[in-house]
């Protein structure tokens, strides 16, 4: 047993320099940002205002500009049922778009079962709406947002840009309010195809944020409802994700093609679902110099 201890300890002594050093790297990049945190993007009076998850953090560059930055709001995942913008992974991805030069912000939605999937796409919306009105305020330009969300956040962005202006409208909001999007590893571009077939152990979990409701299915999945005229795309999937996301992610790009919108769709070898995301804790992340090609 002494033996087995010894063994432990630089295993433990790895683990605490490696902690330190995450934490110091985090310290050095949000030197370069500021954090306005937990701003209410809808109306607190309203009667579905939910004060912990209508929220949003915005992270401003502190170098200044006489111009206005181009934006990047993150949907984050979470399988429609868990996640929030105060995750570490979130935070430290608001501060790496502020490195980079963007004004990031990063949002919280109602999750189930308190709300169904249309409830969270709304509360995108409603986000989106926030950010076009008071961006400038933060140096951001609104007329220069990048939508972005990884796994159930990537489907989210996705039903706010599909070039139909039904879920906008309700918010005051074109059709081209969003300047361009990068869906990261989607989740939920087809879920009418995914709850039919129901072919994987656990899928009844879904049935819960998207109901048994075949139109819901429908209603949810922003495949049905592209047009053209919506903002240009760019698709990331990971070579080794789950196959129902690199299946729906494929029938997407091909509506988009037929639409004359075909995006730029790019399989990165090797990447799991998960590390889809957690690559942008990595600045030289390929996702964040897409991000600045889909600003200009």
């Amino acid at each position: 047993m002494r033996y087995f201890r010894l063994l432990a300890l630089p295993t433990l002594g790895l683990l605490l320099a490696a902690a330190v050093v995450l934490l110091a790297t985090e310290w050095a990049v949000a030197q370069a940002s500021h954090r306005a945190s937990d701003i209410a993007y809808v109306p607190t009076s309203a009667p579905d205002f939910d004060t912990n998850h209508h929220r949003l953090d915005v992270y401003e560059p502190k170098k200044e500009l006489s111009t206005l930055r181009p934006v990047v709001l993150f949907i984050h995942g979470g399988s429609w049922n868990s996640g929030s913008k105060d995750d570490f992974i979130y935070k430290a991805i608001g501060r790496r778009l502020a490195k980079q030069g963007f004004v990031g912000v990063v949002i919280s939605y109602r999750l189930s079962p308190q709300a169904l999937v249309p409830q969270q796409a709304d509360d995108c919306a409603r986000a989106l709406a926030w950010t076009v009105t008071n961006i400038k305020e933060y140096g951001g330009d609104p007329a220069r947002i990048v939508l972005m969300g990884h796994s159930a956040g990537g489907g989210l962005a996705a039903l706010l840009a599909t070039g139909s202006d039904t879920l906008l409208a309700k918010h005051g909001l074109p059709p081209s309010a969003v300047h361009a999007v990068l869906l990261d590893d989607p989740a939920g571009l087809d879920m009418l195809d995914y709850l039919t077939k129901m072919q994987y152990a656990g899928d009844a979990q879904y049935l819960v944020p998207f109901t048994k409701d075949r139109a819901v299915w429908r209603q949810s999945s922003a495949l049905y409802h592209v047009r053209a005229g919506a903002p240009p795309y760019s698709i990331y999937i990971g070579g080794d994700t789950y196959p129902s996301i690199s299946s729906s992610g494929e029938r997407f790009r091909q509506r988009l093609k037929q639409l004359g919108q075909e995006p730029k769709y790019t399989v990165l070898p090797g990447k799991k679902h998960v590390g889809m995301v957690t690559q942008l804790h990595w600045s030289s992340s390929l996702l964040y110099k897409e991000l600045h090609r889909l600003a200009e």
